[in-house]
Order: structure tokens, then C-alpha cells, then sequence
């Protein structure tokens, strides 16, 4: 099983900054795309941005929420999310993902980390 374990939340004013670390450890499901979703008090869990790995590997995509403010890479074992200009609307529990792109498309989540942005 691939363990995923998110760091770097925390509280921070608006306007200001964080980074997001994803330690990843277990087998190498590659291809993937390795990411991170977002969700907020009473409401459903939202993609925020991923990258992929393996194969032709390095491509990103982000929600047009967080275009221009987040960037997303990687490492070998690591995937990080640098948050700028943070807003109060980004106040969420963020969750790294791990999902394989071919079949049997395994999907493995962290316990996710607290992001609080104070207006």
C-alpha cells in the first residue's frame, strides 16, 4: 500500500504564504498523477491542482481557483504545493492523492493537514 503524509498547514493571514509537503513511501504504481484536493466545512472535496509521473511525466493542471497562487511539483518521494496570495476562502483540510493512470487505477490518500487563512 502507497502511505501518503501531508505537512505544512497551518495558520496564516491573508495574503500571505504556505508550503504543503506529501511524503510518499510503498510501491511505484507509475504512471500517476499525484496531487492535491481541498475541502472546507460542509462542503464536498474539490481538486486543487495535480502532477504526473512516469511515463512522459511533469505535466500539471490546476483549478481555476487557485491559477497564478499555487504551484505544484515533485521530487522522487515528495510532491509540494506552494500557496501564495492565500485568501480566506482557501481555509480547508488539504489532502494529498496518489492515483495510479492506468488500470487497476489505485487511489491512496494522506490523512490530510489543516489550512487556516485569516482575514
Amino acid at each position: 500500500q502507497v502511505q501518503l503524509v501531508e505537512s505544512g498547514g497551518g495558520l496564516v493571514q491573508a495574503g500571505g504564504s504556505l508550503r504543503l509537503s506529501c511524503v510518499v513511501s510503498g510501491p511505484d504504481f507509475s504512471p500517476v498523477a499525484m496531487g492535491w484536493y481541498r475541502q472546507a466545512p460542509g462542503k464536498q472535496r474539490e481538486f486543487v491542482a495535480s502532477i504526473t509521473s512516469g511515463g512522459s511525466g511533469g505535466s500539471t493542471n490546476y483549478a481555476d481557483s487557485v491559477k497564478g497562487r499555487f504551484t505544484i511539483s515533485r521530487d522522487n518521494h515528495r510532491v509540494y504545493l506552494q500557496m501564495n496570495s492565500l485568501k480566506p476562502e482557501d481555509t480547508a483540510v488539504y489532502y494529498c492523492n496518489y492515483a495510479q493512470l492506468v488500470p487497476p487505477r489505485s487511489n491512496f490518500w494522506g490523512q490530510g493537514t489543516q489550512v487556516t487563512v485569516s482575514s
